[in-house]
């Protein structure tokens, strides 16, 4: 079974977790349990899908060990709750199949409007904006386009509002808010929400439309363009309606 993110992380710290308290209770030593923990964190691991989700995985027992003991003995048991109360506030359980929040690096779109043109007035929307890089990236490529912003965490959408006064910021579900109105809806998801946003473009979008991936492309369809000017970051440019491949 295909458990959803975070969970495998979750699971992960849980068990290097379990692995140490265990053998440590064992006598088997402080040092050796935690070259154990160590050990059983960087195998679960090397199942994440990608770089940055090993990382989390790998580095989430160790870093936890290291902050307990530097400053547990100045907390009660229960502060080590809000870290995890602040992870839920910023990335709600209900979002765990959308991207985590990860920006979009300053310059990734430029040439957008070139390869993707459109009118003075155009509704461009950033759906999942987080902090507002996307939408400050959207604004540099088309500035004479009505921006908007869709984002389910509370916090992350407030922020962005702030950053981005220049946008219609919201907070909202991208998945259940009507696309039809956009001429170009930007993602930064990630490879298992593809399907789905071509599926949702698909029916929604208008002739014409373009639905724009950072990174992650749509295996299925065949792009119109593909831009890369920051490396390792392309630019999937998909123009409704979609040409399956």
């Amino acid at each position: 079974m295909k458990l959803v993110w975070p969970l495998p992380a979750l699971l992960t710290w849980l068990l290097a977790w379990g692995v140490f308290l265990g053998l440590r209770g064992a006598l088997a030593g402080g040092l050796p349990a935690f070259g154990a923990a160590v050990a059983v964190s960087g195998l679960a691991a090397m199942r994440g899908t990608t770089p940055w989700r090993r990382a989390f995985m790998a580095l989430g027992f160790p870093l936890s060990l290291l902050a307990s003991g530097l400053v547990a003995a100045s907390l009660p048991g229960w502060a080590w709750l809000m870290p995890l109360a602040l992870l839920l506030a910023l990335y709600p359980a209900g979002t765990w199949r959308d991207a985590p929040l990860f920006p979009t690096p300053q310059c990734a779109l430029r040439g957008l409007a070139q390869a993707a043109p459109l009118p003075a007035g155009a509704m461009v929307v950033d759906a999942g904006c987080g902090l507002g890089a996307g939408l400050r990236e959207l604004r540099a490529a088309y500035p004479l386009a009505e921006l908007h912003g869709l984002e389910w965490s509370r916090p992350l959408s407030a922020v962005c509002a702030l950053r981005c006064r220049f946008a219609r910021v919201r907070r909202a579900d991208i998945w259940a808010v009507d696309w039809s109105g956009y001429a170009l809806v930007y993602l930064f998801q990630r490879p298992e929400s593809m399907p789905r946003a071509m599926a949702k473009a698909s029916r929604e979008l208008k002739p014409g439309a373009w639905l724009v991936s950072l990174e992650f492309e749509a295996v299925d369809f065949e792009p119109v363009a593909r831009l890369e000017t920051v490396p390792g970051k392309p630019v999937w440019l998909y123009r409704a309606p979609f040409r399956p491949r």
